[in-house]
């Protein structure tokens, strides 16, 4: 169960089978509804090409935000003009694709393995369809009764900190990279006040795009990892001393985007059916106050991953679903739950939050891995593999010897 809301399962197969699920066994993948190769195919090439200009625009000013919506709207006239009913993208009917091809297949029991907005939907699975699920593995997770545009602070708190603490741990980047949590905050009020623009060759390589850099996209790359951890210490620095090429480099990356290639049509019907009812954009606002005191409003007012979502939820108009979505999974199905301590997007603890009402789990902290552990450790990749064959008793071992990668280390620099 892929990614996203609106990830493309088949693009996912190279990595799950590369943690080596299918060495003896079966390996079944089937594309979420909605996503690539489905029909119809909720891909929405109006915010593809948002996407792609915005790294030249501020990533939280008004103006972007309008930029956003209008491209969602867009999407969903076309979407809706094209007879597709919107309303039936959403998680109940995605589990329900799944326990219909258990059945279609003629399986009797099977193995169920999802990563981020796939362990939203395996839970939702679990729960509301249970008879034929073997075991059930879930891999940097989203529990559907907590997921919320609020509750996106909350995890990127907890990653970007575990980041720095590790940094704390190893004495060479201590002593060459102090204060870290102090320095990204003057960095996200500095770039707020007086944005970046650079000229940068996107990481593919082609010629150089405009990128913008305030202090909302030097966030949202945090929690996206689109700087590898290892290297977050010594971007910050750089960019403290006048250097800002690692994130003008990964904001370039979303300049050449695949048009049409993820079903944002998926997201925004999982996200505003789902995540977005019941809590204001105060709210919102208050969790990120809490999570990061100091940091502007401007840049706070956005959920990471998910800027501007209130507004675009108006324009995408889908029912409230979360008195039948925001609801725990409790079950004795044997589970494994995996989550990595540098992960931004969907903090470890909830792992383990979502682990208290699964009662035959095993839960797993790998260390110094982002979002998506299982094909960035082969740790990880080994623990689940055990455990398709012993649901109950993974061999975890290896867990023990894990720590975080050597941090980056660069010549200190003259502050220019």
């Amino acid at each position: 169960m892929a990614g996203g809301p609106g990830g493309d399962a088949f693009g996912d197969m190279p990595f799950v089978i590369g943690a080596g699920v299918n060495q003896d066994r079966d390996l079944i993948v089937m594309t979420q509804r909605g996503t690539l190769y489905a029909e119809p195919n909720l891909a929405c090439p109006e915010i593809d090409r948002f996407n792609a200009e915005s790294v030249g625009l501020r990533y939280d000013a008004p103006s972007t935000g309008r930029r956003l919506v209008r491209a969602t709207g867009q999407c969903r006239d076309r979407l809706a003009g094209e007879g597709v009913d919107l309303s039936a993208y959403n998680t109940t009917e995605n589990a329900a694709d799944f326990a219909d091809l258990r059945t279609a297949l003629g399986i009797h029991r099977w193995n169920v393995y999802g990563y981020s907005y796939g362990t939203d939907l395996g839970l939702t699975y679990l729960r509301r369809h249970p008879q034929g699920v073997r075991s059930l593995a879930i891999d940097s997770v989203v529990p559907p009764q907590i997921v919320s545009l609020p509750w996106t602070w909350d995890s990127a708190q907890e990653g970007i900190d575990t980041i720095f603490a590790a940094c704390a741990a190893q004495p060479a980047c201590r002593n060459r990279y102090p204060n870290l949590s102090r320095t990204l905050t003057q960095q996200v009020r500095r770039l707020e006040a007086h944005p970046l623009t650079v000229m940068t060759p996107p990481p593919a390589g082609g010629a150089p795009v405009r990128v913008v850099l305030d202090g909302g996209a030097l966030v949202n790359l945090l929690v996206g990892n689109a700087v590898p951890a290892v290297d977050v210490p010594a971007a910050l620095d750089e960019l403290a001393h006048g250097n800002p090429d690692r994130f003008a480099q990964a904001r370039a990356a979303g300049a050449t985007p695949v048009i049409g290639e993820f079903a944002h049509g998926l997201t925004q019907s999982v996200a505003c059916s789902e995540w977005v009812p019941g809590y204001s954009q105060a709210d919102l606002l208050a969790a990120g106050r809490r999570a990061f005191p100091g940091w502007p409003d401007s840049v706070l007012a956005q959920a990471p991953q998910l800027p501007f979502q209130h507004e675009a939820c108006r324009a995408w108009n889908v029912p409230d679903r979360t008195r039948v979505q925001r609801v725990t999974t409790v079950s004795n199905v044997p589970a494994l739950v995996l989550s990595g301590t540098f992960d931004a997007k969907t903090g470890a603890r909830w792992g383990a939050y979502a682990a208290r009402t699964l009662f035959r789990s095993t839960t797993v902290l790998i260390p110094g891995i982002g979002h998506w552990v299982v094909p960035q450790s082969p740790c990880a990749a080994s623990v689940l593999t055990s455990f398709l064959t012993r649901p109950t008793a993974p061999d975890t071992r290896c867990v023990a010897g894990l720590a975080p990668k050597p941090f980056t280390i660069v010549p200190a620099l003259e502050k220019s």
